[in-house]
């Protein structure tokens, strides 16, 4: 029988390799791909988080969003500005003199600015009065100039948007980032964005208030960063304070940047028109030398200025926020509005934010603190001979104006500056108010009140009456005064 030949080494390896080849696990998949053609040309891309100041010169890293950084829906983020926080390197860097700066600045002191759309709860004319009353926080500390223009290109544009609008910084809806600019020297100098969805509002707290946002987000434009310094405009965080005023901070950094104004600021307001023998400029000596006691006087005038309801009685004013006395107050009314007569025999604020006082057979006007007309005859508006005691800007618009008189009113029209008719209406169509009143005003809610002696009246605008349960004293209700124990109304 014939054996069978013997496989040498070799030829034994050449016929088991196969087979142990399939009997070994894949080797793992090698993490490479082909290199494009034009790969050598690109910029390598860095993964995960890139600290703010690696980010190019022209973009701006938005503050993280809800999408970015989850949080729980029982703390809602507080609102603030787009606009990112430096690094705390740079902070610790910049902690002796606070202030920080962005790295740009404008090369020209004469800037144009122009508004391109609007927020849908205040009008117009109201918009463009708060932003130049805020960029005027600035120009009134340094050289710079600024003119409102209404077309073409200008150095600052403001927009109000909402959500993704074309900067990669999205908006958020009510809350949380409240607007944002972008800084000197960048593709999108100038651009100023608030969101459309704020509530935004003018001198108050019951919304946004417009002009500190804007004045901060103008700080941005002008080449600032945000600071760490207390009460600094240029704080991230909104907090309404009225009035509206830079910090030491806010004006070291802005000095630093464009330096001092070109001549020292003056103290003393364009005149208004001084009548004979009466010092405009100085009216304290014409003053009692301390301020009447609110609960034991009838005010000349009462009037919601700003939302807040300010009190005159005698050159004095009283100023109440949020239902409370504020510090420093009753001070005399020539301190907000200089020139001002005393007393003034009524007051209101119209829908564009001027202040309207009345005295005798004049009148005046202001826009905020700034005197504009005055003193003007009443027969301008078409009353002759009748002297105004009370002034109401009534209706969600301010848009019912009414002037009361005696026993009579008088329907008045902003847009054409003349009441209705000459011959006046009976005060008795106003159910359950007192045909004589010394003073009205207006709440948030849309109620009327009306002031006779020290008793007030609350008025419906829906039932079209007094409410029940009044008249009242307007000491213990507006000033916490102690009730007398027998009060006779």
């Amino acid at each position: 029988m014939a054996r069978a030949p013997r496989l040498r080494g070799a030829a034994l390896r050449a016929l088991l390799l196969p087979l142990l080849l399939l009997l070994l696990p894949p080797p793992p998949l090698l993490a490479w791909a082909p290199r494009p053609p034009d790969a050598h040309r690109r910029h390598p891309v860095r993964r995960g988080p890139q600290p703010w100041h690696e980010a190019g010169p022209s973009s701006l890293v938005p503050a993280p969003t809800a999408q970015d950084t989850p949080q729980p829906a029982s703390s809602p983020r507080p609102p603030r500005c787009g606009v990112p926080d430096p690094p705390d390197g740079l902070s610790a860097r910049n902690r002796q003199k606070r202030f920080v700066l962005s790295g740009g600045r404008w090369d020209k002191t004469d800037l144009t600015y122009r508004i391109l759309r609007f927020p849908w709860q205040l009008v117009r004319e109201q918009v463009r009065q708060t932003v130049a009353e805020a960029l005027q926080v600035w120009s009134e500390v340094t050289p710079l100039t600024f003119t409102e223009v209404h077309e073409g290109r200008a150095d600052i544009m403001i927009d109000f948007t909402r959500y993704w609008h074309g900067d990669n910084l999205p908006f958020d809806g009510p809350g949380g980032i409240l607007a944002h600019a972008f800084f000197p020297k960048t593709h999108r100098e100038g651009d100023v964005h608030f969101d459309y969805d704020e509530t935004w509002t003018i001198g108050n707290n019951q919304g946004t208030d417009l002009l500190q946002v804007a004045a901060h987000e103008f700080g941005h434009t002008l080449g600032l960063q945000h600071t760490t310094a207390a009460k600094a405009l240029m704080s991230p965080f909104y907090t309404f304070r009225y009035p509206l005023s830079l910090s030491p901070d806010d004006r070291r950094g802005i000095q630093h940047l464009y330096g001092q104004p070109r001549t020292a600021p003056t103290s003393r307001p364009p005149a208004v028109g001084p009548q004979a023998g009466v010092d405009t400029n100085e009216i304290a000596p014409l003053e009692p030398e301390a301020p009447p006691d609110a609960c034991e006087i009838t005010f000349d005038a009462v009037s919601t200025i700003r939302g807040e309801l300010f009190f005159f009685k005698a050159g004095f004013v009283w100023r109440l926020r949020g239902g409370r006395l504020q510090p420093g107050y009753p001070a005399l009314a020539s301190r907000h509005w200089q020139g001002l007569p005393s007393p003034v025999d009524a007051a209101f604020e119209d829908a564009q934010g001027h202040i309207w006082f009345f005295q005798g057979a004049q009148y005046w006007v202001y826009n905020g603190e700034k005197p504009v007309l005055g003193p003007a005859p009443l027969s301008e508006l078409g009353l002759l001979g009748s002297p105004i005691q009370a002034a109401l800007a009534w209706g969600p618009e301010k848009n019912k104006i009414y002037f009361f008189g005696g026993r009579d009113y008088w329907r008045f029209h902003l847009s054409t500056r003349r009441v209705d008719s000459p011959v006046p209406r009976r005060a008795t169509d106003w159910r359950g108010v007192p045909s004589e009143i010394d003073a009205a005003f207006r709440d948030a809610d849309g109620y009327a009140y009306f002031l006779r002696g020290r008793l007030y009246w609350k008025f419906d605008p829906v039932k079209v009456k007094a409410l029940e349960g009044f008249p009242r004293l307007v000491g213990p209700d507006f000033f916490g005064c102690t009730e007398p124990a027998n009060t006779f109304r």
